[in-house]
């Protein structure tokens, strides 16, 4: 009994690991999002909102769900081509799973993958 208990305990360790958030630094920084965008992290998406260079990202997800209902189940502010952009992973009520890339600036429908 004693040894169940101990490996009940260790099961929320071991999945606390695995989904552990990367680190830190210059890797994250330079991460790529979906579709090879370079998304900007938790720090630089809260300058971006507040000096109000970008949409909502309600507004965003608004425009996705114009081209595909469904939930959105993530969603980054990224580098495109021509400037910022939301990579938002919808998944469709049919079980489909699209990325749709709405330009941040104007809130337009850029792409889809």
């Amino acid at each position: 009994m004693v040894a169940l208990y101990r490996f009940a305990l260790g099961i929320p360790l071991l999945l606390a690991a695995l989904v552990a958030p990367p680190a830190r630094g210059d890797e994250a920084h330079s991460a790529r999002g979906p579709s090879g965008h370079a998304c900007l992290d938790q720090r630089e998406r809260r300058t971006e909102t507040a000096s109000g260079g970008v949409i909502r990202l309600t507004a965003a997800i608004h425009a996705a769900k114009s081209r595909m209902p469904g939930t959105v189940v993530q969603a980054r502010l990224c580098h495109g081509q021509d400037g910022l952009v939301y990579v938002l992973t919808v998944l469709a009520h049919d079980g489909k799973v699209a990325r749709i890339v709405v330009d941040a600036v104007k809130g337009t429908l850029v792409g889809e993958r």
